[in-house]
């Protein structure tokens, strides 16, 4: 038996135009209203790589951001309870990877400046070898930022490690 395979995220939001924006000018991501106000794709860009580097025919996924007041799709058109972002919990962590052509500190300082709060920065992790720094949006999803560590990776000074 095959897996189930995920395919879509959605980040929920109480103003799902300024949280696709958002998402825009932080990673540079194509957003577009489907329908505009009810629920925008964003669409990350690029293929997951091959083990060469070279771009495979797979596309990299695609992401929602739904508004909570009425997620979408749902056989009720009025949707239902409840409307409001969780706060007050952990909910879902989003992680991306980094590309070669941008990096921790530059995201998290246009994050930063787009109302995001940052939660750590320059943070390797052996166990699965990555730098990584985290923020939350200002509709309370964490996203973790991943750079590969490489082979033989040498941690800077000043970052913490596990």
């Amino acid at each position: 038996m095959k897996p189930n395979t995920l395919i879509f995220v959605d980040f929920p939001s109480d103003d799902v135009e300024a949280c696709a924006a958002f998402y825009g000018k932080v990673f540079g991501w194509m957003v577009e209203g489907r329908p505009t106000g009810v629920f925008h794709r964003g669409v990350p860009g690029g293929y997951f790589p091959l083990e060469d580097g070279s771009d495979s025919t797979v596309g990299n996924l695609h992401v929602g951001f739904a508004d909570v007041g009425n997620y979408r799709p749902h056989p009720d058109p009025a949707g239902t309870e409840p409307r409001t972002v969780a706060t007050g919990g952990r909910g879902v962590r989003v992680w991306v990877l980094v590309s070669d052509d941008d990096n921790e500190d530059a995201i998290l300082e246009r994050a930063e400046a787009e109302g995001a709060e940052v939660l750590w920065r320059h943070h390797y992790w052996a166990e699965f070898n990555g730098f990584n720094g985290a923020f939350r949006d200002p509709w309370g999803t964490e996203v973790v930022l991943w750079t590969k560590g490489g082979d033989s990776p040498v941690i800077p000074e000043g970052h913490t490690s596990e």
